[in-house]
């Protein structure tokens, strides 16, 4: 067989396929250096923010501009009062960001409203599944103005395998202080809601507590994989171009 009889159609569409799943793994490489470098300044916002004296509340006229990238887990500060009885009861199986959250249960969301009349969910803190009635920590109960101490963050976006919430049962899967408000009647919320570090209520539940940055940052190693496959594959596309031109003996 001469040497253009070896090569024809089958190096051609072997070449093009090669160089495609090439362009892909190499992309999939660059994409996860970007998130390396997306995380790692997360993690510093994060870090820095978390740890700064809280401030207070801003002002309505400012909530507009506000922004998850420049304002989240910013720590603020403000007295409410929760309105009796109500809440909302978001499912979790475990925290990435609360350390004392060893399983699944639920963190309470809850209604405060300032003393201008503005409404912001507070996300109250962390019950276990064996509390979920109120009944069972009624001590919690909050009663009159509460100073508040807690971060700032952003509502959730459903993805494809959220499960639809539990409005009947009050049990949601997404923090998204919004769609509650609409279901309970809450009025306008903030489009923030709040994560509460303090204070403890009596008997201890919903359990506050402090975030803390806890984000794994595996990209570096993602990319390695990657630029890894796109190497080998080098190899073998030349070793099987090597051997489909190589003269018989």
């Amino acid at each position: 067989m001469n040497e253009a009889a070896r090569g024809g159609p089958g190096v051609v569409a072997t070449t093009f396929a090669t160089l495609v799943c090439l362009v892909i793994l190499v992309g999939l490489g660059v994409w996860q250096l970007q998130r390396k470098v997306w995380k790692e300044n997360l993690i510093a916002a994060m870090t820095t923010r978390l740890n700064v004296t809280p401030q207070p509340l801003p002002l309505a006229a400012q909530w507009s501009a506000l922004t998850p990238d420049a304002d989240e887990f910013r720590r603020v500060g403000f007295t409410a009062e929760f309105a009796p009885g109500q809440e909302a009861l978001v499912y979790t199986p475990g925290s990435a960001l609360r350390t004392d959250v060893k399983g699944p249960g639920y963190f309470v969301f809850a209604p405060a409203k300032l003393a201008d009349g503005r409404i912001v969910a507070v996300d109250r803190g962390f019950v276990p599944l064996s509390r979920k009635d109120k009944a069972t920590r009624a001590q919690g109960e909050p009663q009159g103005p509460v100073t508040v101490v807690g971060v700032l963050r952003w509502p959730e976006s459903r993805g494809m395998f959220t499960p639809a919430d539990d409005v009947k049962g009050n049990v949601w899967y997404l923090r998204d202080p919004a769609a509650m408000a609409a279901v309970l009647h809450w009025g306008n919320v903030a489009p923030f809601y709040v994560d509460q570090e303090s204070p403890v209520p009596p008997g201890g539940l919903p359990a506050p507590g402090k975030l803390v940055v806890n984000l794994p940052d595996n990209h570096l190693q993602y990319a390695i994989t990657w630029f890894g496959l796109g190497a080998a594959l080098i190899g073998v596309y030349g070793y099987w171009l090597f051997g489909r031109f190589r003269k018989p003996a």
